[in-house]
C-alpha cells in the first residue's frame, strides 16, 4: 500500500481558486517557520551528530512522522521487515505489543465497534499488505468511492510534472554547488560577491540550461529576494494560508543544500537570509518552468484509488464487512472507518511496534543492571578520564577487568570551551559541542623555536607539491601531460595500496609523518591579548583554570581519593580514504579528535596554582598524583600517550602498570568488535591485524562501526554500571548526586551531553529508517563536492546523514537498531521531578516521544519509566 498521504477528496479546478492579493506577513518570518522541517548541514570536515528533526521538538514525533508523511512522503518509522527481522532476534516482547495495542485501542473514541476495530488492528500488525487475490475480486467495484477521509496535501505545482522536477531540482543544484564552493572549482562564480540570488539573477539570462522563453520569463524579475518570492507566489496562486506548507515542501525537496544554506546564513548572523534567496530562486524557476501548463487540472491519481481500494477491501476481509453491509453504511459512516484504517495502517501500527521495541531493550537493560554485583573495590591504581563515546564503553570494561584501574566518563572536550589553533596554523577549530560557544582560543607553538625553520620547510614543501599537483589537473594544457608525468609513480602507488594495503598503508603514513613531524611543542595556557582571528582571548586567566578543573572534577564525582596517576583520554578514529572520518572522531570536539583538549584538561590539573585554588575549594589533589594526556585510538582500540609529565614515583609504578596491560585490553577489545564486523566471523585469527588492516585500507568502507547500535545513555556513579556487559550501545557519564544538592550539576549534563547523545542517537535513527533522505547512500559512489560534503554521482541532493554502511551489515541486514535513546539516571525521584519542572527543553522532549527516560533509586535501585502517563 502506498504510504504517501495524498487526498481522495478531487481537488478544486484552478480556476475556482481564490484570487492571491498578496502575502501580508513578512517573507522572513514566513521562510523562518517553514525552515523548521530541515537542520542545518555542517561541512563534511567537521561532520558531527544533528538530528533532522531539531527545530520540531516542541511538537510530538508522531505528529511530526504523520507530518512529513503526507508531504514528501518519507516514513520516519522503522518497517515491518525491520521488526520482524528485531523480532526474530529477540529484540521485541510481544507482550509488550499486546499491551499497546490494548492501551490504544482503549484511548481511542472508537467511531466503529471495538471487536471490528481490534479484528482490523491485529491483521495489520501482522500484514504487510493485502492479499493481492483479494484485490482482484469484483465484489468491491460496484461500491461508490468514499471522499473527504484525508486532509488534502499541499505539493509544489512542479511535483506535477516529474520532468519540470528534475529539472528544477538540476538547477538548483548547480546554482548551490557554485554559490556554496570552498576552493575545489578552478573558476568561482562569477558575483558573488551579490549572494546567492543576486549572482543568480545577473547570470540567469545567460544559463544555456533554460529555453529562450524560460529565460525571458524573468527578463523583468525583481532584484530584491523578497520581493521576487512574494511575487512568485502571487503567480502560483499560493495564499498565505499555506504559504508555509509549499516553501516547506521545497525545502523538503533538496533538504542537504538548503540545510547548508541554512548553517552558512547562521554561522554570518544572517539568520534564514540565504533561505530567502534560494526559496526565491526555486520558486521563481519553478514558475518559469511551469508556466506554460498553469493552471494545472489534477485529477483523482492512481495511487489514491489503490489506498482507498486496498483500505475497502482490508474492511472486507479482515474487518468481517460484508460489500451488502458496507453499503448499508451511512457515508460519514464509510469515511470513518476508512479514516480509522487508513491511520493504523499507515502510523499507529510502527508506532506501536516501535514502542514494544523500546520497552523490550529498556527492559533488558534494567534486568542486566540489576543482576551485575557491586564487590568491594581496592584502591586504584589509576584513573581514566574518557569521553562518553559508546565505544569507550568496551574498552573501559576491558581496562577494568585488567587491573585495579578506575574509569570516569564525561563530554570528550572535558568542559574546555575552546577553540585550538595548531603549530604554525592560520586557521582554528572550535573544539567543542556546536551548542557551545568557544569562550578562549588555545595556541600550540614550539618549544624551541629554533626548531620551527626545519618543519616549515618540510611541511611548505610538502604542501607545495600537492598544491602544484591540484592546478596541473585543472590546467586544460598542462592536464594532458599529468598522465605521462605522473602515470607511473600513481599507478604503483594503486597497485600497492589494492595489493598489500597494510604494509602499504603504514609505509605511506610514515613518509606522510616524517615529512610533517611535528617539532616538540607546548601550549599557551597563560592569558594573552585577543586572537585577530578568532576574537577570542588566547589563554585562560588564573580563574577560569580553576573553574574548568573544578566544575569537570565536580560534574563526574571526582573530589577526593584521587590515584597517583589520572589519565586523561581523547579519542580519534583511524581511517583512510573516508569523507565521514569526521563522523568517527569526537563530537563533543567539533568533529575532530579529543587529544587537544585531553593535553589542555591534562596540563590545568597539574599546575600548582590550580591546585591550589582547588584545595581552597574542598578538592585536594595530593603532591604524588599526576595527571596524563592519552587518546583512544577506536578504531583499533590503543591508547597513545599524547604527553607524559614528570611523574612521582607512585605515579611511576602505576603507570608502568597500565603499559604492562594495555597489549591485552586492546586484543580483548579488538575481538569483541570485530565479532561484529561482517564479513569476519565471530572468532577472527588474528583481531589485532585485522582491525590495523581496516585503519589503513583505503578500499575498506567498514573500518568500524563508529556509534553504530547506541541506545542508552546511563547518568550514575560507574559503580552502578561496572560489572555490566553492555555490548557498546550505551553512552556511560559519571554522576554522584550527593555532589549536586541543587540539581545543577545534573541538568548541565542533560543540557549538554545528554543533548548530544540524543543528536547522535536521532541521526543514526533517521539513517536508518529513511536512508533514501536522511542517508548518504553507499558510500562506494559517493563523490565530493565542492569541498563541502558528498553527492550520489555529480548531480544529487547534499547529502545530510551517514552511509547505509555505518548502519548497515548488508542490503538486508540492518546493524543499527533504531531505538530513540532511552536516558537513565541515577538519582532519587524527587531530583527527577525536580530536574522535569525546572528543566522545561528537557520535560518537552520526554514528553513529545523524542526521548525516553528512566530512573534508578540510589538506595532501593528502584527503576522508573518516566513516559507521558507520568506528566
Amino acid at each position: 500500500m502506498s504510504k504517501q498521504a495524498i487526498s481522495l477528496e478531487r481537488p478544486r479546478k484552478q480556476a475556482t481558486r481564490k484570487a492571491v492579493s498578496g502575502i501580508e506577513r513578512p517573507i522572513a518570518k514566513i521562510v523562518e517557520k517553514a525552515s523548521e522541517v530541515i537542520a542545518p548541514l555542517w561541512p563534511i570536515s567537521t561532520f558531527i551528530a544533528r538530528h533532522p528533526w531539531m527545530e520540531l521538538e516542541y511538537l510530538p514525533f508522531s505528529e511530526v512522522a504523520e507530518r512529513f508523511q503526507r508531504m514528501p512522503g518519507i516514513h520516519l518509522y522503522p518497517t515491518m521487515a525491520s521488526f520482524r527481522a528485531a523480532l526474530e532476534k529477540g529484540e521485541i516482547d510481544l507482550s509488550f505489543l499486546e499491551r499497546k495495542l490494548h492501551r490504544w485501542l482503549d484511548a481511542q473514541n472508537l467511531s466503529v465497534p471495538r471487536h471490528e476495530a481490534e479484528r482490523l488492528c491485529r491483521a495489520f500488525l501482522w500484514n504487510d499488505e493485502v492479499p493481492a487475490e483479494w484485490l482482484a475480486s469484483s465484489e468491491w467495484n460496484q461500491l461508490p468511492t468514499a471522499t473527504s477521509w484525508r486532509n488534502a496535501v499541499i505539493q509544489p505545482l512542479s511535483a506535477h510534472n516529474s520532468k519540470q522536477k528534475q529539472r528544477l531540482d538540476q538547477q538548483m543544484i548547480k546554482w548551490c554547488k557554485l554559490f556554496l564552493d570552498e576552493g575545489q572549482a578552478a573558476w568561482g562564480l562569477p558575483f558573488r560577491e551579490l549572494g546567492l540570488f543576486g549572482a543568480w539573477r545577473q547570470l540567469v539570462g545567460h544559463d544555456p540550461a533554460l529555453t529562450k522563453d524560460e529565460r525571458q520569463r524573468l527578463f523583468d524579475w525583481p532584484s530584491a529576494p523578497e520581493l521576487a518570492l512574494q511575487r512568485v507566489l502571487s503567480e502560483l496562486n499560493v495564499d498565505e494560508e499555506t504559504a508555509v506548507n509549499y516553501l516547506e515542501a521545497h525545502l523538503l525537496a533538496l533538504p542537504g543544500w538548503a540545510g547548508m544554506l541554512l548553517w552558512r546564513s547562521k554561522q554570518t548572523g544572517q539568520d534564514t537570509a540565504l533561505l530567502v534567496d534560494y526559496l526565491a530562486i526555486r520558486l521563481s524557476l519553478e514558475w518559469a518552468l511551469m508556466a506554460p501548463d498553469l493552471p494545472l487540472d489534477p485529477s483523482m491519481d492512481d495511487d489514491v484509488a489503490d489506498d482507498w481500494r486496498q483500505l475497502l477491501v482490508a474492511w472486507l476481509h479482515w474487518g468481517g464487512m460484508t460489500a451488502a453491509k458496507w453499503q448499508q453504511l451511512k457515508a460519514e459512516e464509510q469515511c470513518a472507518r476508512l479514516a480509522f484504517a487508513d491511520r493504523f495502517w499507515r502510523l499507529e501500527r510502527y508506532r506501536l511496534w516501535l514502542e514494544a521495541w523500546e520497552e523490550t531493550y529498556e527492559e533488558q537493560l534494567k534486568t542486566t543492571i540489576r543482576s551485575s554485583c557491586s564487590a568491594d573495590e581496592q584502591k586504584p591504581a589509576a584513573q581514566f578520564l574518557f569521553c562518553i563515546d559508546v565505544r569507550s564503553e568496551v574498552f573501559r570494561r576491558h581496562l577494568e577487568e585488567a587491573g585495579p584501574f578506575e574509569t570516569y566518563g564525561c563530554a570528550g572536550f572535558f568542559g574546555i570551551p575552546i577553540k585550538t589553533r595548531e603549530l604554525d596554523s592560520h586557521h582554528t577549530h572550535p573544539s567543542c559541542p556546536a551548542i557551545v560557544q568557544p569562550q578562549q582560543e588555545i595556541c600550540e607553538v614550539a618549544a624551541v623555536p629554533e626548531s620551527m625553520t626545519d618543519y616549515r620547510r618540510r611541511r611548505n614543501m610538502f604542501r607545495f607539491a600537492g598544491q602544484i599537483f591540484k592546478k596541473v589537473k585543472q590546467n586544460l594544457l598542462a592536464s594532458l601531460l599529468l598522465p605521462e608525468m605522473s602515470g607511473s609513480w600513481l599507478g604503483l602507488h594503486t597497485l600497492m595500496r589494492s595489493a598489500a594495503p597494510e604494509k602499504a598503508g603504514h609505509l605511506f603514513r610514515k613518509i606522510e609523518e616524517t615529512m610533517e613531524k611535528k617539532p616538540s611543542t607546548a601550549l599557551v595556557l597563560e592569558r594573552q591579548e585577543k586572537s585577530e582571528a578568532s576574537d577570542l582571548p588566547i589563554g585562560f586567566s588564573t580563574e577560569e583554570k580553576i573553574q574548568y578543573v573544578q566544575q569537570l572534577l565536580h560534574s563526574i564525582g571526582l573530589t577526593s581519593s584521587f590515584a597517583p596517576l589520572v589519565i586523561v583520554c581523547g579519542h580519534e578514529s583511524a581511517t583512510v580514504n573516508n569523507p565521514y572520518a569526521s563522523s568517527l572522531d569526537c563530537g563533543a570536539c567539533g568533529g575532530a579528535a579529543g587529544a587537544f583538549n585531553a593535553r589542555v584538561f591534562a596540563a590545568l590539573g597539574n599546575l600548582p596554582e590550580v591546585r591550589e585554588g582547588l584545595a581552597q575549594r574542598g578538592i585536594v589533589i595530593p603532591d604524588e598524583t599526576v595527571f596524563v594526556a592519552a587518546e583512544h585510538v577506536t578504531t583499533i582500540d590503543e591508547l597513545r600517550w599524547i604527553e607524559i609529565p614528570v611523574l612521582s614515583e607512585s605515579a611511576q609504578q602505576a603507570f608502568h602498570l597500565v603499559e604492562s596491560v594495555l597489549p591485552k585490553v586492546s586484543r580483548n577489545a579488538n575481538e569483541e568488535r570485530c565479532a561484529k564486523l561482517p564479513s569476519i566471523g565471530k572468532r577472527p585469527n588474528d583481531a589485532v591485524a585485522e582491525v590495523q588492516r581496516r585503519a589503513v585500507d583505503w578500499s575498506e568502507i567498514r573500518p568500524e562501526w563508529g556509534l553504530a547500535g547506541n541506545a542508552a545513555f546511563v547518568i550514575g556513579s560507574r559503580s552502578r554500571t561496572k560489572h555490566c556487559h553492555l555490548d557498546g550501545r550505551v553512552f556511560l557519564h559519571s554522576y554522584d548526586w550527593r555532589q549536586d544538592p541543587t540539581g545543577e550539576l545534573l541538568s548541565g549534563i542533560i543540557s549538554g551531553p545528554a543533548t548530544v547523545g540524543q543528536w547522535i542517537n536521532l541521526q543514526y535513527y533517521a539513517s536508518t529508517v529513511a536512508p533514501h533522505y536522511y542517508g548518504s547512500g553507499s558510500k562506494t559512489t559517493q563523490t565530493v563536492t565542492s569541498g563541502i560534503g558528498v553527492m550520489q554521482g555529480n548531480a544529487s541532493d547534499l547529502l545530510t546523514g551517514l552511509p547505509w554502511q555505518s548502519v548497515a551489515a548488508s542490503d538486508q541486514e540492518l546493524f543499527h537498531s533504531p531505538l530513540r535513546l532511552l536516558v537513565v539516571i541515577e538519582a532519587p525521584r524527587y531530583y527527577i521531578e525536580r530536574l522535569l519542572t525546572e528543566h522545561l527543553p528537557f520535560s518537552q522532549k520526554v514528553k513529545n516521544g523524542w526521548l525516553r527516560l528512566a530512573s534508578i533509586d540510589p538506595d532501593s535501585g528502584e527503576w522508573v519509566s518516566w513516559g507521558r502517563s507520568l506528566f
